[in-house]
């Protein structure tokens, strides 16, 4: 009997185990901007354009989020993050996710270079256009920026906004 007992609490302590767990090491990833993951027959993924883009100097940062108001817009917390030079107009870029969901996701158009946020001179997008303004500090909540992402590639296109 206690040899079953034995056995059961080491299958127990295997099966639990076996359960996936949130680590810090799914958080954070720097990729590049590979549009190639993003082609048809792809995903899950987010091809995200975005426009409004005021110059090509400085360069513009995409951040994926978890749609969990404890993940949104908190240092550490993002997914995935793409940094490239900016260039006036629209960019694309193209964000790979672990599985179908909800994500949400940001971006900032660094416009000097200075890898701070400047908020008189750079600007920010969000997925869905939440409004931006100086009451929410470009803030708005994870709900207004919140979309599901299904086991293809999804498009979503994002505005970027200057205060």
């Amino acid at each position: 009997m206690k040899t079953r007992k034995r056995i059961g609490l080491l299958f127990a302590a295997g099966a639990i185990a076996a359960v996936p767990v949130a680590s810090q090491a799914q958080y954070e990833q720097k990729i590049s901007n590979n549009l190639a993951d993003c082609a048809p027959g792809k995903g899950p993924a987010i091809k995200v354009t975005i426009t409004g883009i005021e110059s090509s100097t400085g360069n513009v940062r995409l951040h994926s989020y978890y749609a969990k108001k404890s993940d949104w817009l908190k240092k550490g917390r993002w997914l995935k993050r793409i940094d490239i030079p900016a260039k006036a107009g629209s960019m694309t870029f193209c964000i790979p996710v672990d599985a179908p969901g909800e994500y949400a996701l940001g971006a900032r158009h660094d416009k000097n270079g200075n890898d701070e946020d400047d908020i008189t001179i750079d600007g920010a997008a969000m997925s869905n256009d939440p409004p931006i303004n100086i009451w929410n500090l470009g803030k708005p909540s994870v709900q207004k920026a919140t979309f599901r992402v299904g086991s293809g590639v999804t498009n979503v296109t994002m505005r970027m906004r200057y205060l």
